[in-house]
């Protein structure tokens, strides 16, 4: 039985995290030699300093995220992986210091521009894989190895002989990745024909998910996902950016709950019971294991009223942005210690490291 929870209780807990919120004072970050103090967001157990432009120091000459930084994921040496639309290749590699350490994904680029979008890391056996989904129709779905090798790519054809649903007026342009606890995977076509597709851990086709529409089980913009087993059952968790919701499936395909209230959810990532959602409209938002928002870093109307102004004016205007605001959380994730990287949809890109108090 599906349940459903209203905005009214998601708007609730939002108006009670506001409330809670003290000012936070200003510190310095480690590595500013010269005294500036980086704004700090949240509050209670969820207060963060953000260090804004994180890395752009190290990037060599001639590498830069061009339209957007979109992705981010972390692997289990502590680099951070950041997909762009820039040059070159399609995505950029750092250590946690924010030192950059290499270029990569030269097959997600179209006339020597990136085409980076999601982004997810696994360990699979004794080896890390990297799943990539490129924001392009032309491109595909590639796994590859943590060094770049190639293990396969899976494009609009393969998807649709498996599926038949990418039909000729089918829409194609994939967004991102996720795993199941089984082995098993699911591609995200995002911006396209609004379905998950599901394979198993030997990369046998299962089923496709959802189709557009606003119904429970149907996406309009099915954006991220991500497995949630706060709740010690493993479901699917997918961020309906459009809809303006979260829904949760289990691992049947089978649609058990959905979660409104939300501006324009981008993604998902879960660390113990704290689900972490980048929203587009400007903020980032925790949720518990009751699913009770527990903070919303970054939250103001008036700004955000700013930054969807004039056809998002404000993301091709660097000069109008301010310490301690967020323009549009495209990707965010934690990383072991914690601390949360957010990429933001925004014209020559930005990545944020919300480093935790």
């Amino acid at each position: 039985m599906s349940h459903k929870i209203s905005r009214r209780r998601f708007v609730q807990a939002s108006a009670a995290t506001v409330a809670a919120t003290v000012t936070a004072p200003m510190f310095l970050h480690a590595s500013d030699k010269a005294g500036t103090k980086d704004p700090v967001v949240g509050s209670g157990d969820f207060v963060y300093a953000c260090v804004h432009n994180w890395g752009n120091d190290s990037l060599p000459s001639g590498h830069e995220y061009g339209g957007a930084s979109h992705g981010v994921a972390v692997d289990q040496q502590g680099l951070i992986y950041i997909t762009h639309q820039g040059g070159p290749d399609s995505i950029f590699v750092f250590d946690t210091n924010g030192k950059f350490v290499k270029s990569m994904g030269k097959d997600h680029t179209v006339k020597n521009r990136g085409k980076g979008h999601g982004i997810d890391i696994r360990k699979e056996g004794s080896e890390e894989f990297i799943y990539l989904a490129p924001s392009d129709s032309s491109l595909f779905f590639t796994k590859m190895t943590i060094d770049g090798e190639i293990v396969w790519n899976r494009g609009r054809k393969e998807l649709h002989k498996d599926s038949g649903v990418l039909g000729p007026k089918a829409g194609y342009r994939p967004t991102n990745t996720s795993f199941r606890p089984d082995g098993g995977y699911y591609l995200g076509d995002g911006y396209g024909s609004n379905y998950l597709f599901e394979y198993d851990k030997k990369d046998k086709f299962v089923r496709a998910l959802g189709g557009k529409g606003k119904d429970a089980g149907k996406f309009a913009t099915p954006h991220g996902q991500w497995l949630d087993e706060r709740d010690g059952t493993a479901k699917l968790v997918v961020a309906d950016r459009a809809n303006k919701r979260l829904q949760w499936f289990d691992l049947e395909g089978n649609h058990v709950s959905t979660l409104d209230g939300f501006l324009f959810p981008a993604d998902i990532d879960v660390r113990g019971d704290i689900m972490l959602v980048p929203d587009l409209h400007a903020r980032i938002t925790l949720l518990n294991k009751e699913n009770k928002v527990v903070a919303q870093l970054g939250d103001d109307t008036a700004w955000r009223e700013q930054v969807l102004a004039d056809g998002f004016s404000m993301r091709r205007s660097p000069e109008r942005w301010q310490p301690g605001k967020f323009i549009h959380p495209h990707d965010a994730c934690f990383d072991e210690q914690g601390d949360i990287y957010c990429v933001e949809w925004v014209i020559g890109g930005r990545v944020t490291k919300l480093v935790k108090a």
